[in-house]
């Protein structure tokens, strides 16, 4: 992902506004309490009155006008603007694409301890993005994000000793970092869980740790993860043996994953007619559940 994509994905995460549900009469009472703070000069309220603008709460959205109160409450050292305001540089949205502007006030953020900010700028030392590549400065700003919580960042720096890339290579770091990032809902760290327990790399091989893993993953929709579950099914792996509960799976993850269509394939010949029958009928209700997840949020 890439950190323009990592920004939009934060961009009202922990902020007053973020509240959507909230009466339309109410956000605009609170759009306007910030805005005579934010004209008195406070910076978290021209901080708010950025994300407001940005995401149309209590005010037509107006970019333009986001990243002016971005800018105002960026340069009195607040860390959520910078962040955003080096984001805007590296999307070119309003403002024209400039990497090294977009750094500086990364940069600015990541020092005040904005984990975002940090994975951000650890991203730039790695593509080289307004700095010289750097695998050290990539994986020391990676380490402070992922130290403050931050699951991407976690789940990078798991990935990092995983490759040794930059790093020497420790299967048990790996399964460390993954793990933290898993505990926080990370469907890639959550699915790779699942890997170290089926292996036995970093963790002891525990099959029914890998089916928990797996199935964690696989509620959420993701395709290798409904796989592997399928898999714990078929061969009775950390789950008890169920063919038509393997073929539920494999039949989920099919329309994506050419493997588990071919799983599926197969598995249909081993077993009687009733059994897809019944199979079918368990996919469609996985697949109501996984969808009602998904639109609930409920991760």
């Amino acid at each position: 992902m890439s950190v323009y994509q990592t920004a939009l994905g934060l961009i009202v995460a922990g902020l007053v506004f973020c509240n959507v549900n909230a009466q339309t009469d109410e956000l605009k009472k609170q759009f306007h309490y910030y805005k005579v703070k934010a004209e008195k000069g406070e910076a978290t309220a021209q901080s708010e009155l950025g994300f407001a603008y940005a995401n149309g709460l209590g005010v037509a959205k107006d970019i333009v006008e986001a990243v002016r109160w971005f800018r105002k409450a960026a340069e009195q050292n607040d860390a959520s603007a910078q962040f955003m305001l080096g984001s805007y540089y590296i999307g070119g949205e309003v403002v024209e694409k400039d990497y090294s502007e977009a750094v500086k006030w990364f940069r600015k953020a990541a020092e005040l301890g904005d984990a975002p900010a940090q994975y951000n700028l650890g991203v730039c030392y790695r593509d080289g993005l307004g700095v010289e590549k750097s695998p050290t400065e990539f994986l020391k700003w990676i380490r402070k994000a992922a130290e403050l919580d931050l699951a991407k960042a976690q789940v990078t720096l798991g990935s990092a000793y995983f490759l040794g890339r930059g790093v020497e290579k420790n299967y048990v770091e790996a399964a460390k970092w993954h793990r933290k990032a898993a505990e926080q809902n990370d469907l890639t760290a959550q699915k790779q869980m699942g890997l170290y327990y089926a292996i036995g790399q970093g963790v002891a091989k525990d099959y029914a740790e890998a089916a928990k893993w797996f199935h964690k993953a696989a509620e959420f929709g993701d395709a290798s993860a409904q796989r592997n579950l399928g898999t714990c099914y078929a061969n009775g792996q950390g789950v008890e043996k169920d063919y038509s509960e393997a073929y539920a799976w494999y039949n989920l993850a099919s329309k994506t994953d050419k493997e588990a269509a071919k799983n599926r394939d197969d598995l249909e010949r081993k077993i009687s007619p009733q059994q897809v029958a019944d199979a079918q009928k368990r996919t469609k209700e996985l697949r109501g559940q996984i969808e009602a997840r998904l639109k609930g949020g409920d991760n």
